[in-house]
């Protein structure tokens, strides 16, 4: 046997246990901000563990890190594996560390087996996919591929008004180093995520094999009536943007379920004007966030928003709808796909395909790569919270899935 399960699963108990020290709320949930002191203290950590498995270690302008193990084919594209590092405030320790941690002990495993691949292996640790300090999100994958361009970098800043530049230098990062790296030097990208949902705990299956990362669009919905006094204007007589919302968030939910094949829709946020008890409301803005792995759900649901819409604009009402973000949705790659379902049935790991409703660094990399992903049970399926919890054992059952498939990918003998 290649992989000592046992000895894995405590190595990684012991990595994100120490990982989920690294938090400026300690016994309040993994609170890790990009370029922060945590930050810092988990990027030496994670470098430490890189040097300790045989890795040559490099961070870029953005202060992704990179953990190489040369291949022996010369200037051969990598076959990257990873994840971020982190968090939303009062997160989790598993939300992109499972990841980061895994992609460790592929390399560990390389190391104990002594393998030498032909196409080189890279672990990385990505920054700020949360968007929680600099906004946008999978701001480190982005910037690997391009999409984050030098002007767009150097002017974001925080809630604070500090710059990413800034806090960079802070911690002792380099921004001047070279950011965007060229697609060639990739061969594929592999990553490990929590599902953050609770269809393969019910299920009762260890793994997930990812074929879709849903697409997504917010939209924002403004409801213009007519303001009045609650107690002088009869029922009759009233445009109310409030009633008017509610009748047609009311409906948001069967347009979700006629789709089917995961489709869902959330109103999320709803702004009431001018929001006194006594008042008829005159102006309403909500938005509504509309996922799903096919297109034309997404495509479907907006036009029946948008008919909606229509349909209840009369009688001193107005409505309009804005379209504030559309991303489509990814497939993974075919073939890895089925490389990574042809592992684990040879593992005896029992899996089952399933599809991301939250976004990834992994949708990032499709358009320049072949990716490939898995998921593993979260525990009630809660994330983004100080509950988020894995088991190691399935996190140790992945990394063995995936060491597999790298061995594969890279040519390893």
């Amino acid at each position: 046997m290649e992989t000592n399960l046992e000895l894995v699963q405590e190595r990684v108990e012991s990595h994100i246990d120490t990982l989920s020290t690294f938090t400026a709320t300690p016994g309040k949930g993994t609170t890790r901000l990009t370029y922060s002191p945590e930050d810092l203290q988990a990027r030496q950590y994670i470098k430490e563990k890189m040097k300790e498995y045989g890795l040559t270690v490099r961070e870029d302008g953005f202060g992704n890190i990179f953990g190489k193990l040369e291949g022996t084919l010369k200037d051969a594209p990598s076959v990257l594996i990873g994840s971020h590092f982190d968090s939303v405030p009062n997160g989790g320790s598993y939300d992109g560390p499972a990841g980061v941690v895994a992609g460790l002990e592929v390399a560990a495993l390389f190391a104990e087996n002594q393998l030498t691949p032909k196409y080189p292996l890279e672990v990385i640790a990505l920054v700020e996919e949360e968007g929680s300090r600099f906004g946008g999100g999978l701001m480190g994958s982005r910037g690997i591929v391009g999409l984050l361009n030098e002007e767009d970098f150097n002017s974001l800043k925080d809630k604070d008004g500090i710059y990413a530049v800034e806090a960079m230098k802070e911690i002792g990062l380099d921004p001047s180093l070279p950011k965007k790296r060229d697609p060639k030097t990739m061969k594929a990208y592999l990553e490990l995520h929590i599902e953050q949902g609770p269809i393969l705990e019910e299920k009762g299956i260890p793994i997930g094999v990812v074929e879709a990362i849903v697409g997504l669009t917010q939209l924002e919905v403004t409801v213009k009536g007519q303001a009045g006094h609650a107690g002088t204007t009869p029922m009759d007589r009233r445009a109310d943007a409030l009633v008017t919302a509610a009748k047609m968030i009311a409906q948001f939910p069967q347009f979700a379920e006629s789709e089917g094949e995961d489709t869902v829709v959330t109103t999320g946020r709803l702004n009431v004007f001018p929001n006194g008890a006594n008042v008829i409301p005159d102006e309403v803005v909500f938005t509504v966030d509309i996922r799903s792995g096919k297109e034309e759900n997404v495509q479907n649901v907006i036009q029946n928003v948008k008919d909606l819409a229509v349909s209840y604009s009369h009688n001193g009402i107005e409505i309009s709808v804005e379209q504030l973000l559309y991303i489509q949705p990814k497939r993974m790659n075919q073939d890895i796909v089925s490389l990574l379902k042809k592992k684990s049935s040879e593992l005896g790991i029992s899996k089952c395909s399933i599809n991301s409703g939250a976004g990834h660094d992994a949708m990032v990399f499709s358009d320049f790569t072949n990716v490939g992903m898995l998921f593993i049970p979260s525990k009630d399926g809660l994330s983004h919270c100080p509950e988020e919890w894995s088991d190691s054992r399935h996190i140790a059952n992945a990394v063995q899935v995936l060491y597999e498939a790298a061995k594969k990918l890279t040519e390893a003998e």
